[in-house]
């Protein structure tokens, strides 16, 4: 009895190390960036947020959740982290879901260092 419940307890703790390590990097969700091509802020990443984050009571004008509001490139940009965590994760947007094209652009954007373009 006492070696099961040791099996069990190991097996536990290797399960939740496994799924808090593969979280670290987004959730273990890695994209080819250089296989996505509409990044851009202005074309493809503003209108997502503005329709999928900016809204009333998230992130809108004076919005104080998570990291406040999203309504310009400069506020985007300077949550950039946290918007790739949340978006990766699957935490955000709340009320919708992204598309994986959609959560690509975002992302790839992000990583290629969140430009005004």
């Amino acid at each position: 009895m006492q070696k099961a419940l040791s099996v069990i307890t190991f097996l536990v703790v290797s399960l939740f190390t496994i799924i808090s390590c593969s979280k670290e990097n987004g959730g273990g969700s890695s994209v080819d960036c250089s296989t996505v091509s509409n990044k851009s802020f202005a074309a493809d990443v503003n209108p997502i947020i503005q329709s999928s984050c900016n809204q009333a009571g998230c992130h809108a004008s004076g919005s104080s959740n998570g990291p406040g509001a999203l309504t310009n490139h400069g506020q985007v940009q300077a949550s950039a982290s946290a918007v790739r965590a949340a978006i990766t994760s699957g935490r955000m947007p709340l009320n919708t879901t992204l598309s994986a094209a959609q959560k690509n652009s975002i992302i790839c954007w992000i990583d290629s260092g969140a430009p005004n373009n």
